[in-house]
């Protein structure tokens, strides 16, 4: 904590409200409660770009998401005093070091505190060195057993830590944010880059990346050691680190001079395999030079451009990051035939799967309109559940009038072409929900399964075969209906499915939801292979998660998929002639 009356940043800030969320949540009962809130106000804090203390002046913490009077109570005497009378309380009730402490198996807040009463530890290296110097042994309470149960527990423990939980793409992007503002506030630093998975647009992240160009590198890695979110410093030399932060995401940080800049952007961003090829390739001194388009070069990024001329120099089109797996991109490239087209968000002219409060949207047809059109949208379509999806509120017939009948009237007031859908049900034989005489009367239909999941591969591949084949055009919803890190794709042939699709009046839907970004990027390309069109969605049950859109085409670019090969990126006549079911 700062001295007293030292006025404390954002990070500081968010930081100590980190602190207080661990301890209410080491406390139990109903403190977990507040944890949750301390938790949410210490990212609403990191995140913000609004000076904290002009907002601390106008008395307007309680005007952002998630901040209520107690919180904004604590954040300005955090900010006014350098401390917080509700830390301060927790404080002593707990032994230092017992956020790092508590996350080692079996080690109880009654032992945390033997061991720091007796041997002063107050880290997970101390306890570590403790215990192979023998002299936890020694304290009452432990002895020889208990301490090689601990050196044991450490050891599984850093195995454990190498098979993390990874980060949803969208929580990791949050997280590393305030990082990258952290950073560039380092004396000396020219340019901060986003690195690693996120930068490939992988569902999930491991480890937060980031390359740092500045003039003295050491100097950057000890300002970043200052990050206050920072709980344990796993690894460190003279131009990197690696930590944990309060939250338990991990970041590495290096640093280098600028002319080193791109190539260490390159090294950090591709997978294992893709930089060891291109290494290979360096010390190959390739002549063969195939460049990238000029009109591709104009529509780079600034980083991208400097990492164009590595890729260059070993005779390579340039690559970009969501392809650098080592799945043929660099024989592509090489050979100079890598498309100069892929699909990019500035490509998309509409938002596809929207949800609204007919079902289990949050926001009314109006308000996702609007949403739409001020994000420069040229149509919308509203495809709300089907009514088997009785528990997502699915839409009745005489409920379905009752839209189009509002969807017409709010039509009237907004630019954005509203078109009127549905995502209907896939139901177990195969059919899709509602009467046919009803399913072409509508402009879109996203054809998707909710229930049944654990139909064995032969019967589900026949009920999506079924729905395919459907004379109707449909586009198949959230394909494989994995939800990342809680339930698996379900068992089919979708290879047969995909060769069904490829002569039906059919599409697939690459979904934005970070949740879901289902198909995979290796169905995508398989898909690819037979010519099957694109769309890429949103599956928005709320104005806000319209946003997912990036998420959506950073999967479409690591399936390889082009701006042709996308409906929504057509114009709305082009789009609705591509869909229209009848």
């Amino acid at each position: 904590m700062a001295k007293k009356n030292q006025r404390l940043d954002k990070f500081a800030i968010a930081a100590a409200l980190q602190e207080i969320a661990a301890l209410l949540e080491l406390k139990g009962g109903t403190d977990r409660f507040k944890a949750r809130a301390y938790q949410t106000g210490s990212r609403v804090i990191a995140a913000m770009r609004e000076d904290i203390g002009d907002v601390i002046r106008d008395n307007a913490l309680t005007s952002m998401r998630g901040i209520g009077n107690a919180l904004a109570s604590q954040i300005e005497q955090l900010y006014s005093t350098g401390e917080s009378s509700v830390l301060r309380g927790l404080r002593k009730d707990f032994p230092p070091g017992i956020i790092e402490l508590s996350g080692v198996p079996g080690l109880s807040i009654k032992k945390i505190k033997l061991l720091h009463d007796a041997l002063g530890i107050t880290s997970v290296a101390e306890l570590k060195a403790a215990a192979e110097a023998g002299r936890i042994s020694t304290i009452k309470g432990f002895g020889a057993k208990s301490e090689q149960g601990l050196l044991e527990t450490l050891s599984a423990k850093r195995t454990t830590e190498k098979r993390q939980r990874r980060l949803h793409i969208h929580h990791a992007e949050r997280i590393a944010e305030p990082i990258g503002d952290y950073i560039s506030t380092a004396r000396g630093v020219s340019e901060v880059a986003i690195a690693g998975a996120l930068r490939r647009r992988k569902e999930t992240v491991g480890t937060l990346r980031f390359v740092v160009a500045a003039a003295k590198p050491p100097a950057v890695i000890k300002h970043f050691l200052g990050f206050p979110l920072i709980i344990q410093v796993t690894s460190q030399t003279p131009d990197t680190c690696d930590v944990v932060l309060a939250e338990g995401a991990k970041v590495s940080v290096t640093a280098v001079g600028p002319d080193d800049f791109s190539l260490a952007v390159i090294t950090e961003t591709g997978s294992q395999a893709h930089v060891a090829k291109l290494l290979n390739l360096e010390k190959a001194k390739t002549r063969k030079r195939p460049a990238a388009s000029s009109a591709r070069m104009s529509a780079l990024t600034s980083i991208e451009s400097k990492e164009a001329a590595v890729y260059k120099r070993i005779g390579l089109q340039f690559i970009p990051p969501e392809l650098r797996e080592d799945e043929g991109e660099i024989e592509a490239a090489r050979a100079g035939k890598l498309p100069d087209d892929f699909i990019t968000t500035d490509d998309i002219q509409g938002m596809v799967h929207c949800h609204t409060t007919y079902s289990d949207g949050k926001h009314s047809v109006q308000q996702m309109a609007l949403a739409a059109e001020q994000m420069g949208m040229k149509y919308i379509t509203i495809t709300d559940h089907s009514p088997t999806a009785f528990y997502a509120g699915g839409v009745t017939l005489d409920q379905l009038k009752r839209q189009w009948d509002e969807i017409a009237e709010v039509q009237e007031t907004v630019k954005v072409k509203i078109l009127r859908g549905t995502e209907s049900d896939i139901v177990a034989d195969g059919r899709l929900d509602y009467p046919d005489k009803i399913l072409e009367q509508f402009d879109v239909i996203v054809a998707s399964i909710h229930s049944r999941y654990k139909m064995d591969s032969e019967k589900m591949t026949k009920r999506i075969v079924t729905a395919m084949r459907q004379p109707v055009f449909k586009i198949w919803g959230h394909a494989l209906g994995r939800l990342i890190e809680r339930r698996p794709p379900f068992e089919c042939d979708i290879e047969k499915i995909l060769d069904v699709i490829a002569e039906s009046r059919a599409a697939i839907e690459i979904n934005g939801d970070p949740y879901r970004l289902d198909m995979e990027p290796r169905w995508i390309r398989e898909a690819r292979k037979r010519k099957i069109k694109f769309v890429i969605s949103v599956d928005a049950h709320s104005a806000g998660a319209l946003n997912n859109m990036k998420y959506g085409v950073g999967i479409a670019r690591r399936g390889w998929v082009r701006k042709g090969e996308v409906l929504n990126a057509l114009n709305t006549k082009g789009f609705q002639k591509a869909v229209r079911p009848a």
